[in-house]
């Protein structure tokens, strides 16, 4: 039998995120009877209609919501359109089923804006660069 051939890359590949996530879903559904692994995107777009200016980035899978990318610019942020993001976020992960949220945050980043809504640090690991660390917070829906 031939041995499997291991390859490390650094660009998006759609035919490999494909196969993987077909494999998770079968898995999913073999184990848990079901699978609802699906996207969820919440874009803020600009009123000129010049272009997307941020949002957040996620997933729902089994009840459980994944916020994994979000991001306003700096002319943005402090005027609550941060908070009606993550509510959108978060209503639509109800929606869905979803009992409780995770993500993580990097210390210098949005951990006190994260807390500001509700949701609870469970863990913090550094990554080894002197004073960075990720912090992982969750949020029952």
């Amino acid at each position: 039998m031939k041995q499997s051939v291991i390859v490390i890359g650094d660009k998006a590949d759609p035919e490999f995120e494909k196969v993987i996530g077909k494999g998770l879903d079968e898995f999913n559904e073999l184990k848990a009877g079901f699978s609802d692994r699906r996207p969820l995107s919440v874009m803020v777009k600009d009123p000129d209609g010049n272009g997307i200016l941020g949002g957040a980035l996620g997933r729902t899978s089994l009840g459980l919501a994944f916020l994994d990318l979000f991001y306003l610019p700096d002319s943005l942020r402090g005027s609550g359109l941060g908070t009606q993001v993550l509510k959108a976020f978060e209503d639509e992960a109800r929606e869905r089923g979803c009992g409780s949220a995770v993500l993580y945050t990097i210390n210098f980043q949005a951990p006190g804006f994260y807390e500001k809504n509700g949701w609870v640090r469970f863990g913090e690991v550094s990554s080894g660069q002197e004073g960075i660390s990720r912090i992982f917070m969750s949020k029952k829906l």
